[in-house]
């Protein structure tokens, strides 16, 4: 299923709730959306760590670990 089909029969769903309701199902849809970026940013951040983990970890540094 395409997702403006989808996005139409959430649509036309939303359209039979009460506004509450209605309310309640845009703040999940807004819930899910922040959730995937969130995890997107966690692979980014896991991505960096890998790539500076030369940096980052070396003897000349070593004191700041236990700072």
């Amino acid at each position: 299923m395409s997702n403006a089909v989808l996005a139409q029969r959430i649509f036309e769903a939303a359209q039979t709730l009460p506004d509450t309701q209605a309310a309640e199902a845009l703040d999940f849809i807004h819930f899910l959306k922040m959730r995937q970026e969130l995890a997107e940013h966690r692979d980014l951040q896991g991505a960096q760590q890998i790539v500076m983990n030369h940096v980052w970890d070396n003897d000349e540094d070593e004191i700041w670990n236990n700072a």
